[in-house]
């Protein structure tokens, strides 16, 4: 299950971001995922909460939008949606595409939080 790693990635990379910018604890991830990435969605949803645990990032959701698959043709110029498993022109149905989407694994956005204000007690 690659899906781990490919969290741990994610994870280090917002928390990297969250340092940054002083953030005390992400409370959203929002990715963008394509069907072609190579990267199972459920089980990514499935990752997350375990490897959050114990980082700025444990009680954070993680959005995952998904991208379809676009082609523009070769011949013909028409641009075309389509299913991963068939990239074919919608126009002219010929296989000389580019891919336009669909493959991407995107980290969109986060939304964070500051550190709660420590108190300190007078004794």
């Amino acid at each position: 299950m690659h899906e781990l790693a490919v969290c741990r990635s994610i994870l280090t990379q917002v928390e990297d971001i969250a340092a940054a910018n002083q953030a005390g604890r992400v409370t959203r991830v929002t990715l963008r995922l394509g069907p072609l990435a190579g990267v199972e969605p459920d089980l990514l949803r499935a990752a997350f909460p375990l490897l959050a645990a114990g980082t700025c990032c444990e009680a954070a959701t993680l959005r995952i939008k998904t991208t379809p698959v676009q082609v523009e043709c070769q011949l013909c110029g028409a641009l075309s949606a389509t299913r991963p498993n068939r990239l074919l022109c919608g126009a002219c149905g010929t296989w000389r595409v580019v891919l336009l989407s669909g493959d991407e694994m995107q980290l969109e956005s986060l939304e964070l939080a500051p550190a709660p204000a420590k108190e300190f007690l007078n004794v």
